[in-house]
């Protein structure tokens, strides 16, 4: 059986961190990363313009061959884990290879969900997760005229554009009320669909597909309403889930991702986990959540990576807070924080500001004076900084008008007074 000191199962951003947490404090360990992919590491983010053909598939990796053997990193592609034996020390692979390890990080990811739709299984689709997949579906663009896409979310509404972009008739089907209701409200939204909308996509919301079938040379789609629809390519995009499944008989803690603490360690002592597979305490809840967002697979991986290396500078995890930023037919949307909803009302304030025909839209949500949330289209405020102050608790109490009317320049005046 094959030996490391460091194994870490998964390679991109919370991966990579964590090994670069490692090596700067133990520079001799053994590290041995796996990964399902047949591919040098990349970002998930990338995909959808390898599918619109603005980013080619080997200039997207994240790291080279040079940097893993400069670091002294055994690097191994295309390579599955079965079944992990936290008591043992050891993963076995789908070939039935075995290799030790003194400690594991899990960053494996997040897999799409495929809804239970009738005849699903009996249709040929695409999801968007993988190289491969965006490879797939760049090369069944040219072919095709319609495109239906299952999911108004980020993946929905990135491959939507630039499936628009190549001369594809694109309907977009969402279960909510409107699209990217994990980002934004109804009013930022609606300015959204209505850039889409001018663009030709069709976005037909409060809608549930029923069924599909095969029909003639295309397949048939069938809404909860009877509206049927014809088209020649379905991509699922109903979101996505933690691939735990190779946990299964290990003793690892799971709820709907791995469960860890603030070091990042699952219960299990020589295990750690992080990214978008971990489920880690929220900084708002307080409970254990899932925040599949790059910053936070950043931050994780290198908690996790320093707490393996035994390195006496690491900082327990803050807690989670979302953070996305969406470009769009040229416009910018950011998303940083949470939305009252998700809020006690005492204490908390909206502010908001919409002109629909300037396509520009503002709120800011304040708790007890301090930032929870912050949430604009062409609206310029740089969402690192803003997601600092709310991980940072700054009281915005004395300059709040200041804030309110210029975010951008207040928060950039905090920053330089408080951040050392």
């Amino acid at each position: 059986m094959d030996q490391t000191h460091y194994l870490i199962v998964g390679a991109s951003h919370a991966a990579l961190s964590a090994l670069h947490a490692i090596r700067l404090h133990d520079a001799e360990g053994d590290i041995t990363v796996l990964t399902r992919d047949q591919s040098l590491p990349y970002s998930p983010t990338v995909l959808p313009y390898v599918v619109s053909g603005r980013s080619k598939p080997e200039r997207v990796f994240l790291r080279d061959e040079e940097y893993f053997a400069r670091l002294k990193v055994k690097y191994r592609c295309g390579v599955a884990v079965k079944r992990v034996s936290p008591e043992k020390g050891a993963v076995q692979l789908a070939d039935g290879e075995e290799i030790g390890f003194a400690k594991l990080l899990l960053a494996t990811g997040a897999a799409p969900v495929l809804p239970a739709i009738p005849g699903l299984a009996e249709v040929k689709f695409h999801v968007l997760r993988t190289m491969n997949d965006a490879i797939g579906l760049r090369e069944a663009v040219p072919k095709i005229k319609h495109a239906l896409v299952l999911g108004g979310g980020l993946i929905g509404m990135h491959a939507a554009e630039n499936l628009a972009k190549g001369f594809v008739q694109v309907t977009v089907v969402e279960l909510q009320r409107h699209v990217l209701s994990g980002y934004f409200d109804a009013d930022a939204s609606g300015i959204i669909e209505r850039i889409f909308a001018a663009k030709g996509v069709q976005l037909l919301t409060a809608s549930r597909l029923a069924g599909l079938a095969a029909h003639v040379d295309c397949w048939r789609a069938t809404l909860g309403d009877g509206t049927q629809l014809d088209a020649d390519l379905l991509l699922v995009a109903a979101g996505v889930a933690p691939v735990t499944d190779f946990l299964d008989g290990s003793g690892i803690q799971i709820d709907r991702g791995v469960l860890v603490d603030d070091w990042m360690r699952t219960n299990a002592g020589n295990v750690w986990a992080a990214g978008d597979v971990a489920q880690a305490r929220g900084f708002f809840e307080g409970e254990r959540i899932l925040n599949g967002i790059l910053p936070d697979a950043v931050g994780q991986g290198r908690i996790a990576g320093m707490a393996m290396a035994g390195d006496a500078g690491a900082k327990p995890y803050a807690g989670g807070v979302p953070l996305n930023t969406y470009a769009f037919f040229g416009q910018q949307a950011v998303s940083v924080g949470v939305q009252e909803t998700a809020l006690d009302p005492a204490g908390v304030e909206v502010h908001k500001q919409v002109d629909a025909e300037r396509a520009r839209y503002l709120k800011i949500v304040l708790r007890d004076g301090r930032l929870a949330g912050i949430f604009g289209i062409n609206w310029a405020f740089d969402p690192g900084v803003m997601w600092e102050l709310i991980l940072r608790r700054i009281d915005l109490g004395a300059v709040k008008q200041a804030f309110l009317a210029s975010p951008q320049q207040t928060a950039r005046g905090l920053m330089s007074k408080t951040w050392r």
